[in-house]
């Protein structure tokens, strides 16, 4: 039996849930398997990390620490930025997801945290930053 091996390319099915049973993402509401390469980084640790040995039609269930996913959040991710930097109209409320680009130019997304008079705080952690997360994971195909 064909079974997964680190530099495979593979196709999965997988729904991902946080502890308290809340369910952040599922390759089944999409309708489509995520495929991906097994070991050259393109998933988070934890996941990657299971595949390997799993052969198709195998479903696994794991739980992974935040550090194995989308590690701790970083206080340095988290700033004030001028309100006067947001588009005329803006409306800053908490929760608001915003778009901008750091001084490289690479896309950022961030969640308002708080709103002040001049500034609002952003937080530009990964939502899933700070958080184990739990998958079950169904191998589809190995390519």
């Amino acid at each position: 039996m064909l079974q997964v091996e680190n530099g495979n390319t593979v196709s999965v099915h997988y729904r991902g849930t946080l502890n308290d049973g809340t369910e952040f993402d599922s390759s089944h509401g999409r309708g489509e398997t995520l495929t991906f390469q097994v070991g050259a980084g393109q998933m988070i640790s934890g996941f990657d990390a299971a595949l390997p040995g799993m052969a198709v039609g195998e479903t696994k269930n794991i739980s992974i620490t935040a550090d194995e996913a989308y590690g701790q959040p970083n206080p340095e991710l988290i700033g004030d930025i001028p309100k006067e930097a947001f588009p005329p109209g803006f409306s800053f409320e908490e929760g608001t997801m915003v778009q901008g680009q750091d001084e490289h130019g690479q896309p950022l997304v961030g969640k308002i945290n708080e709103s002040q008079e001049t500034t609002v705080t952003v937080d530009f952690n990964h939502p899933l930053a700070g958080k184990d997360l739990n998958f079950e994971i169904e191998l589809v195909s190995i390519d």
